[in-house]
């Protein structure tokens, strides 16, 4: 049986779907279930057992001889929050136990990192994990993925197969319940729907036009093809880098969603506010020939085939899951 943590979620979900399309149905989905607002993810789907994320331990001492695969999407993202116990609690401490259950019973192990680790490039954007001790993230949620990833490093002991994953900027269906943390496609499909307009961000730094502050945007589709990859792959273990290698702007990604939406382009320009202004990423772009070098040759969906696929089949036809 495969595990499959923050199953309800935007990234796990999508997963579940992925590998029921390879006939993996014997998944036992964990995650906080009293939020409802995500369960929506997860109708229609093949999956064995439900079990809420406190109780998740208990079961995998009962059930462990049977896990054949731990991916632990599970995380709280919220890079508004401040309480460093909490991300202390969800993200660093909850994952440790993970990885630590992963070598007591040689079970594979994927994890999500976060290319938040890398706050504001001043490292660049390279998986190497010697830099990993330097990076500097902009925030708690940054700082837990970091600590983490430092930590499994320094391990003597490791699973015998494991990959962390630095999840750039993802976006596609199932990220409905994120609210402030969806993606900017999905912000923009709605106001775009509401106004007939789109603001973004003016740039405050001489180097960018205003609306050339750029991201490396990639669908969640690509997400889940290259777990499954490494599920399969099994060596290699490291952390990952995981975009698409190829920044785009935010000009790009308006223009893409008006173009899909069948509307007439209207965006314009509003301040960065002051409280994020200082730390605001005008770069980011995975480099992703560690990923590539261990023979992942798919290539990843343009951003313009993305947003067309997401309004298109999902967004437009009522907020439609994966």
């Amino acid at each position: 049986m495969f595990v499959v943590t923050g199953a309800a979620g935007f990234i796990g979900s999508c997963l579940i779907s992925r590998l029921n399309q390879d006939n993996f149905n014997f998944i036992v989905a964990v995650d906080d279930f009293s939020k409802t607002e995500k369960l929506v993810n997860l109708e229609g789907k093949k999956i064995q057992e439900k079990v809420d994320r406190k109780d998740f331990f208990a079961w995998l001492e009962k059930n462990k001889a049977e896990v054949e695969f731990i991916f632990h999407i599970g995380a709280r993202t919220d890079t508004t929050e401040f309480d460093v116990e909490i991300f202390n609690e969800l993200n660093l401490n909850y994952t440790k136990k993970i990885w630590q259950a992963c070598c007591e019973n040689q079970i594979p192990l994927i994890y999500a990192s976060s290319g938040a680790t890398y706050g504001l490039g001043e490292f660049g954007y390279d998986d190497n994990e010697e830099v990993i001790p330097k990076l500097k993230p902009l925030n708690p949620y940054g700082d837990s993925k970091n600590d983490f990833d430092k930590w499994a490093i320094q391990q003597k002991e490791k699973p015998f197969y494991w990959a962390g994953l630095k999840f750039f900027n993802v976006y596609g269906p199932n990220e409905y319940h994120k609210g402030r943390m969806a993606s900017v496609i999905f912000h923009a499909f709605n106001q775009i729907n509401k106004t007939d307009g789109m603001k973004l961000f003016r740039s405050h730094n001489s180097d960018f036009k205003d609306g050339e502050q750029t991201r490396d945007f990639i669908y969640v589709k690509d997400v889940v093809e290259v777990i499954s990859f490494l599920m399969h792959h099994r060596k290699d273990s490291g952390i990952f880098n995981l975009g698409t290698g190829h920044a785009r702007t935010f000009l790009d990604l308006t223009k893409g969603t008006f173009n899909a939406m069948g509307k007439k382009e209207n965006i314009s320009f509003i301040d960065t506010p002051m409280d994020i202004r200082d730390k605001y990423q005008y770069f980011t772009e995975a480099n992703m020939e560690k990923l590539t070098a261990i023979g992942y040759n798919k290539p990843f969906t343009s951003l313009e085939d993305g947003i067309h696929d997401y309004v298109k089949n999902y967004l437009q036809e009522g907020y439609k899951t994966y």
